[in-house]
């Protein structure tokens, strides 16, 4: 799917080169009091609280004879809005509407692209009045930004989400889902069966086994098929403490790992259970979870294990302890040798991936939203109440939403995690990773970055 773009058109001097770096994060564009310096159309890559899109910086639109340069420019102006997914219709808050402005309206008004009108220089109230007059129009309701100060994109941005937001992969499509392979890595320490429980999977001796730790050096990827539905296997090299890793070759195959763990999705972490739970072993998870993918942990030797019940109990309470920042992730118990368990792995796999992959629908997710802080309003510190407006999702693969209020800097921590934990309970998301962040409109142009 082609990224979206993202057109800013409007007449000379209105701020839309600002606006330009502003969003592509770099100045690209060359700004100056003087009108027309834009002629040529600009684009960059944006990023806007997780919405990427790609933005075009066009000429300032005038009113002249198509074969001179301002005609030329303005065609391709023209030529920019009628390829774009949304235009920016940018004005000048402070000046008001101008005869141009209300031209440029009536030309976008018979366009198909939709138009998004966005005043610009809007700090303080000098802008008030124009703001107001932005609104005859006739494209909706205006957007107040400071481009130069980073003011406004809270708005902003709910205002270019139904236009940019996009996926290249909806778990909703049952025709894609069932042709989209999950991306299945296995890591764990040295010698923990990896290879060994690959090779059941697969019903073939295609991995070298042995009683020798690190035998294994590259992520090895496997297309496979479990019951009818595909997956790509990655088989790891074992992962020990940074320590005791001191052979070039090994440091090589432990950064192979860790890019094993970038590219899946679900990551199993294979544990010895002659051996228990090793503080190495919490580090790994600890790894999986931070890049953001769904884990499950496996004990693997379950067949030989001495002391189950009590081995698995203590190994649940220091996962518990040892992942605060996930808790609930699914402990199961394997053979590799015998194949006991591997099809309970493969299924709860496949359940995290759609938990991972899921879109809350926006109803769904406001209501969630009025609920969690009707029965628990944010704190008031100082006697000041932090108020928080609404929240989206950005993106999913992990689910990613973001929260708008004012003073969300000043949010405690444990508040943080009701909302992270009412969001896992209550919209099914499960034991995968969520990133919850906070917007205020003080930090309005942050990047997320």
């Amino acid at each position: 799917m082609p990224i979206p773009t993202v057109a800013i058109v409007g007449r000379p001097n209105v701020g839309k080169s600002t606006l330009f770096n502003r969003l592509v994060g770099k100045r690209l564009a060359l700004v100056d009091d003087r009108p027309g310096v834009t002629r040529d159309r600009r684009e960059g890559e944006a990023k806007l609280l997780g919405l990427e899109f790609r933005v075009i910086d066009t000429a300032g639109f005038e009113d002249e004879d198509p074969h001179t340069l301002p005609g030329r420019m303005r065609a391709q102006t023209e030529a920019a809005v009628r390829d774009a997914d949304v235009a920016l219709f940018l004005i000048d808050g402070r000046d008001g509407i101008t005869p141009l402005d209300e031209e440029i309206g009536r030309w976008l008004r018979a366009e198909t692209t939709p138009v998004v009108v966005v005043a610009n220089k809007a700090e303080g109230r000098a802008a008030e009045a124009g703001i107001l007059e932005a609104y005859r129009l006739g494209l909706g309701e205006p957007i107040a930004i400071s481009a130069e100060h980073g003011e406004g994109v809270a708005d902003l941005f709910q205002a270019l989400l139904p236009h940019v937001e996009h996926e290249h992969f909806d778990p909703a499509d049952d025709e894609l889902d069932a042709e989209h392979p999950l991306q299945l890595a296995i890591v764990g320490r040295p010698n923990a069966g990896k290879s060994t429980l690959v090779n059941r999977m697969l019903g073939e001796e295609r991995m070298i086994t042995g009683p020798e730790a690190g035998i294994t050096r590259d992520s090895i990827s496997l297309d496979w098929e479990w019951e009818g539905r595909p997956v790509r296997l990655v088989d790891t090299a074992g992962l020990r403490k940074r320590a005791k890793v001191e052979d070039k070759l090994e440091k090589l195959s432990a950064a192979d790992t860790r890019r094993a763990i970038d590219y899946a999705e679900v990551v199993v972490l294979l544990l010895d259970a002659t051996r228990g739970l090793e503080a190495q072993d919490l580090k790994i998870a600890a790894q999986v979870i931070e890049e953001g993918r769904a884990l499950i942990l496996a004990l693997n030797k379950w067949d030989v294990a001495e002391h189950a019940s009590s081995l698995f109990n203590g190994v649940k309470a220091a996962l518990d302890e040892g992942l605060a920042q996930l808790r609930d992730v699914p402990l199961l118990t394997v053979s590799a040798k015998t194949g006991k368990g591997i099809d309970t792995v493969l299924k709860v796999a496949f359940e995290l991936r759609e938990a991972w992959d899921r879109r809350v629908p926006t109803g769904e997710l406001n209501r969630w939203f009025e609920d969690a802080i009707g029965a628990n309003p944010p704190p008031a510190p100082k006697g000041q109440r932090i108020k928080l407006r609404y929240i989206t999702q950005v993106k999913s693969r992990p689910p990613t939403f973001v929260v708008f209020g004012n003073r969300t800097d000043e949010l405690p921590e444990s508040y943080r995690r009701y909302l992270v934990n009412a969001l896992r309970r209550q919209l099914g998301l499960g034991p995968v990773p969520l990133r919850l962040e906070f917007r205020g409109r003080s930090n309005p142009f942050d990047r997320g970055r």
